[in-house]
């Protein structure tokens, strides 16, 4: 059955958008989960520093935006979107605990991030900056749907890094970044559509969703850098010996274990079309078939059904 989405196109019956259960065992997991390459390995490590605290947050705003909300079936996906960022917030902070128990503590980090999302971005403006409750909301809700950008490319990309499977990563890390990665696209267009929906109209609202933009990706760049130096810094395995370079990064990069900085950085200027709709970013296709086969699903499905015979 064809119907109309909200970018305006024809599509197929809506799909829906729904968290799921999954468990992750990280006895087996090493602190360098893509062997021999601790750059690669923190680098993308920087995600569970981040995650953690800034999914948390997208859900406090949505909640708060709620109210706001008219139509019924963007209400629905935004309600599947807040279950699925509240899972993968509780699963990465389950990363911090296993990199805990290997002696890399990532307290002094993540309290800057805390802060960052608590306090910064909380429900009040910080320092008590006279801006309208209304201007406010909309300015988070512009954020969250461009970290979302960058969240579906990295989605899209995992999805596709036969580099990391190349390069004999350990199989439940792989499987927790494409489960999420394959969300992330599954979901990649409903935080857009709640800006549009509720921040305003017309000229206001593209150059409000522009200054989102403006702000995430030097924030993004600067805290995924520090993040990286951070835990190479931190890391009882090197002991100090070797630091974050970008020329270690880029080597990764052509090995096919990071995303190129074009992939990245051409995901900007989509973003600031007129007409960019996140639609237009990844396979649903490939995500779908992802999820039905990751082995972190199945097994909590598996441990469900289980547990009901019994």
């Amino acid at each position: 059955m064809s119907t109309e989405r909200r970018d305006g196109t024809k599509g197929e019956e809506h799909y829906r958008i729904a968290p799921r259960r999954v468990s992750f065992d990280w006895d087996r997991t090493p602190l360098h989960w893509i062997p021999d390459e601790p750059t690669a390995t923190h680098v993308i490590n920087v995600l569970h520093l981040l995650l953690p605290a800034g999914e948390r947050w997208f859900v406090k705003v949505f909640k708060e935006a709620l109210p706001l909300v008219e139509d019924p079936v963007l209400l629905k996906d935004v309600k599947g979107f807040m279950g699925q960022e509240a899972t993968h917030s509780v699963q990465h902070a389950y990363v911090l605990d296993h990199l805990a128990h290997q002696r890399l503590d990532t307290g002094a980090y993540t309290r800057h991030v805390d802060f960052l999302f608590e306090k910064l971005l909380g429900e009040a403006p910080p320092f008590g900056a006279p801006i309208p409750t209304q201007e406010w909301l909309r300015f988070r809700l512009s954020l969250i749907a461009a970290i979302e950008q960058f969240t579906a490319v990295l989605g899209d990309w995992v999805l596709h890094a036969e580099g990391l499977d190349r390069a004999g990563s350990d199989p439940v890390m792989l499987d927790l970044l494409r489960w999420h990665g394959a969300e992330e696209v599954e979901h990649r267009a409903v935080a857009f559509d709640m800006y549009q929906h509720c921040g305003g109209t017309g000229l206001p609202r593209y150059a409000r969703r522009v200054e989102g933009m403006a702000v995430v990706a030097p924030v993004l760049l600067w805290l995924w850098v520090w993040g990286a130096s951070y835990l190479m810094r931190h890391d009882p395995r090197l002991a100090g010996r070797t630091r974050y370079s970008l020329r270690e990064h880029n080597r990764a990069v052509r090995r096919g274990l990071l995303p190129t900085w074009n992939e990245l950085g051409s995901a900007i200027p989509r973003y600031f079309r007129r007409s960019y709709h996140p639609s237009q970013e990844g396979s649903l296709r490939k995500a779908v078939e992802y999820l039905a086969t990751s082995p972190a699903a199945r097994a909590a499905a598996g441990a469900v059904g289980r547990a009901a015979l019994g």
